[in-house]
């Protein structure tokens, strides 16, 4: 309907010999539904038209061609309000959902591929709290752009040539038990390995003789050596692991593991180099070359970009160079999460990609770092909250709500509800920020069972599912006619809104725009669910109707959660 209306709005505009090309014709929501579902502002025609806005609203109204699904449409302080069909809107979207089911909110299929990548951690210990929305936010963006009809695939680039995995290594080759504090989490090899990572760390800022031995395993890693290279593999892979299986109990699965090492392998990174050598912005600095960035805008200590160190051995940011090249093969769209802290890095793989003459840069979201009180956290000195310990603490939390509230259920099914909550929780507290804002994890914000959380939701979708087992009756031949209460027809517009949901949270980039459109719903139903009777309705058409409608509101609730990586439990 919205498609609709803004084309034959262009239709309209042309008539009337407007300049639409220099306009982006977006609908707005108007903040009362006294002033229609849709607004068209007029106001940046004005300049062209010569005329007040007012006056352009009421030439579109008289001019524009009508539509089966727009009611009413008026012009007014200097917009066009649509007021849609809202019986016809009711009948369409209930029918549409119980036929697409899983598919429901789901978009056309496009014929371009998008490359996301995330999380991307060094794999020398646990993921930490600190970085926690990364793979949040990377695994929702995923889940956006294959909604939108992209097909996506999710990438890791695994950093197995830098300094931190040979820390890693040399503490693991060097050090033993005695010498380590390993205490929790034994049973992760990610959680055990980073206390050898920590002392090996602290050894290398002690001891001259280790800084040159870890530089050592740097050098021979880039250089190719065959042993070097299988013995940094058998330290960082059992981190791997790890990082894995943390991702994976908050719904969170990679396509690829792209090793960086590949491209000193296959010379791309050394053809980049010569490259960039060959630019007129390269300059050499006692055996080292860099990039002046200043011709670029960037000023002050950061202008010089070294891609070459004076040893031969190249930086993490040279090889993300090859990375990104070789992502230009395989994508039409590559889109990146990076902390807010890889701003410069970004722009300098961006300067230079350019330079090489490459046609697509990454479209980035950079995010604001999750903490907790207590401060600044780092893996290196030792001072951090593990990602393991937060979804731990959410879901024994979780677990003292279920057992308060549901004393009837074994502890077994309580723990299960409890996993489902806690995890669902800390993503969707999470994902619910903007990425560029900061975030503060507070345990009242992400088990809130009244409010904007994960509990919430899923409770909504749990009332659905026990409406809906509870009555058998068949409500596929209802009659949306009898959908005339405020309640049912605002939950059914709700509904209606995912497809645009979707579409605009895939076009900004603002995932949190779906947890804001789930509150909402969930808000929705649980006020159709306090005005409108379902198993108590005397009317038996009525009440098959209002299932109808529940079954419509459980999918939807379903999708859009799917969409977000939470899981829908089907009691609480």
């Amino acid at each position: 309907v919205k498609d609709e209306i803004i084309s034959i709005l262009q239709n309209t505009l042309k008539k009337l010999a407007y300049k639409k090309d220099k306009i982006k014709i977006k609908l707005e929501k108007p903040p009362s539904g006294e002033m229609g579902d849709f607004s068209f502002p007029c106001f940046p025609l004005a300049a062209d038209a010569k005329k007040p806005p007012g006056e352009i609203a009421e030439e579109i109204v008289k001019t524009m061609g009508r539509n089966p699904w727009v009611k009413k449409m008026e012009a007014k302080g200097g917009y066009v309000n649509f007021f849609i069909d809202h019986q016809k809107i009711c009948e369409k979207t209930i029918k549409m959902v119980l036929v697409k089911k899983s598919q429901y909110g789901w978009l056309n299929k496009k014929n371009e591929r998008v490359i996301i990548e995330h999380t991307s951690a060094n794999p020398n210990g646990p993921l930490h709290v600190g970085r926690a929305r990364n793979p949040i936010i990377g695994d929702t963006i995923v889940r956006i752009f294959k909604a939108a009809g992209y097909t996506v695939e999710s990438q890791f680039y695994l950093d197995d040539l830098g300094k931190q995995v040979a820390i890693l290594t040399w503490g693991l080759k060097n050090l033993n038990e005695t010498n380590v504090k390993s205490e929790k989490h034994v049973d992760k090899p990610d959680h055990r390995a980073v206390w050898f990572y920590q002392k090996a760390y602290k050894l290398m800022d002690e001891k001259p003789g280790v800084a040159e031995e870890i530089n050592q395993i740097v050098k021979k890693s880039e250089e190719g050596d065959v042993e070097t290279i299988k013995t940094v593999e058998k330290a960082y892979r059992p981190v791997l692991e790890g990082i894995k299986k943390t991702l994976g109990r908050i719904n969170i699965t990679v396509d690829r593991y792209v090793p960086e090492s590949k491209f000193v392998r296959d010379k791309s990174v050394e053809k980049i180099v010569e490259l960039l050598k060959k630019s007129k912005y390269c300059k050499e600095e006692n055996g080292a070359y860099y990039i002046d960035l200043e011709p670029f805008g960037i000023h002050g200590r950061n202008t010089k970009f070294f891609f070459l160190r004076k040893d031969g051995t190249t930086l993490y940011a040279t090889r993300d160079i090859a990375y990104h090249v070789w992502k230009n093969k395989k994508a039409e769209t590559l889109i990146n999460i990076l902390g807010e802290d890889h701003k410069l890095e970004s722009k300098q793989v961006e300067i230079a990609l350019n330079l090489l003459g490459v046609k697509k840069t990454p479209c980035v979201i950079f995010y604001s770092f999750v903490s907790m009180p207590g401060g600044k956290m780092s893996t290196r000195r030792g001072r951090v909250v593990f990602f393991d310990d937060l979804i731990n603490e959410c879901v024994k939390r979780a677990y003292v709500e279920v057992k308060k509230r549901r004393k009837d259920l074994s502890e077994e099914k309580k723990w299960e509800i409890a996993e489902l909550i806690g995890t669902a929780a800390v993503r969707y507290n999470i994902v619910k920020v903007q990425p560029e804002k900061d975030i503060v994890f507070k345990w009242e914000e992400a088990l809130n069972f009244e409010g904007n959380a994960a509990p919430f939701i899923q409770y909504a979708y749990a009332r659905a599912s026990s409406i809906l087992k509870k009555n058998e009756e068949d409500y596929k031949n209802f009659n949306p006619g009898l959908l005339n209460h405020e309640s049912e027809i605002k939950l059914t517009l709700e509904i209606a809104e995912l497809p645009l949901i979707v579409k605009e949270a895939c076009e900004t980039f603002k995932p949190h725009i779906l947890t804001n459109y789930l509150f909402k719903l969930a808000s929705s139903f649980n006020q159709f669910y306090r005005d409108c009777p379902v198993l108590t309705e005397k009317n038996k058409e009525k009440r098959k109707t209002r299932l109808a409608l529940v079954q419509a509101s459980k999918i939807t609730l379903n999708n859009a959660m799917n969409i977000l990586g939470i899981r829908a439990p089907e009691e609480m």
